[in-house]
C-alpha cells in the first residue's frame, strides 16, 4: 500500500490524526496509522493499546489478541490490557481462556462484579 497524507508528520500528529479517526468510527484507517507509529516505538504501551482497540472494533480478533499479548507484556498490570483481553477471547469462544484476564481486570480495578454490594 501506498502512504497517504494521514501517514505523514511527527509521531505527535499522526497520534492525534488515529485518535481522531478512531474517535470517529474509522479503525481501519486508525490502525494504519498506529500500526506505523507502533513500529517505530514498539516500546510505548498507548499507541499499542489503541491499535488493539481499533482491531477489536473492526473484528480483527487475532490482531488485537496478538497486541493485546504485547501490552500485557510490557505493562503487566495494564487493566484495560486485561480487560479488551479477556472480551476479545469471548468475541472468539474461548471463554475459558478469558476467564482469568476478566478477574485480573476486576482485581486491578477493584470492581467485584455485578451484584456484590
Amino acid at each position: 500500500m501506498s502512504e497517504t497524507y494521514y501517514e505523514f508528520g511527527t509521531p505527535a500528529d499522526r497520534w492525534d490524526r488515529a485518535q481522531m479517526f478512531f474517535e470517529a468510527g474509522e479503525y481501519l484507517t486508525a490502525a494504519r496509522i498506529l500500526g506505523g507509529l507502533v513500529e517505530e516505538t514498539p516500546h510505548q504501551v498507548a499507541p499499542r493499546l489503541l491499535l488493539a482497540r481499533a482491531y477489536y472494533h473492526s473484528a480483527r480478533l487475532g490482531k488485537a489478541e496478538t497486541e493485546l499479548r504485547a501490552v500485557l507484556e510490557r505493562d503487566p498490570v495494564e487493566d484495560y490490557a486485561h480487560l479488551m483481553l479477556g472480551r476479545t477471547l469471548q468475541r472468539q469462544g474461548r471463554h475459558t481462556e478469558a476467564t482469568p484476564h476478566l478477574r485480573m481486570a476486576a482485581a486491578l480495578t477493584g470492581d467485584s462484579g455485578p451484584g456484590t454490594a
